[in-house]
């Protein structure tokens, strides 16, 4: 398998839905969390996002899961985030044993919130811009909505 488009050697990727609050809200908890900067992100709506969805196989609308490139490999839904978490600092950094839980039990959570997620959450007419902690953090830029 090829290396996946946008990323170096060494970097790996969290692909986002742009409009879901929730989602937003994540990324930006992973941010003030001093998220390793050696992770990028890039939402499913962007052209480098749907480009890193190809290249794992996925569709490229309609997502509804959260996705964690690394290497060649990828993952969805609760094991994206829990192989995410294992890139913050302590005490976040302890989250990420929850991997080795049975993927039934942690994406069971994961699917119903992600589901509903914008009836609960709500969403955002557009890609939602996020400030980022260091400039080529995203793969894509969105400019701010006026």
């Amino acid at each position: 398998m090829s290396s996946p488009p946008y990323l170096q050697t060494g970097e790996s990727a969290v692909l986002y839905d742009g409009v879901c609050k929730l989602c937003n809200g994540w990324v930006q908890f992973l941010l003030r969390h001093h998220l390793a900067r050696q992770v990028r992100f890039a939402s499913v709506q962007s052209e480098q996002g749907k480009a890193l969805l190809r290249w794992a196989g996925m569709p490229e609308e309609n997502i509804s899961t959260i996705v964690y490139i690394d290497g060649n490999q990828h993952w969805l839904r609760a094991q994206a985030v829990f192989r995410v978490m294992q890139h913050l600092p302590a005490p976040w950094r302890g989250l990420a044993v929850l991997r080795h839980f049975p993927d039934a039990i942690g994406n069971f959570a994961y699917d119903r919130i992600a589901l509903n997620r914008y009836k609960l959450f709500g969403r955002y007419s557009s890609q939602h811009a996020i400030q980022p902690d260091y400039p080529g953090r995203f793969l894509h830029k969105v400019e701010p909505s006026h």
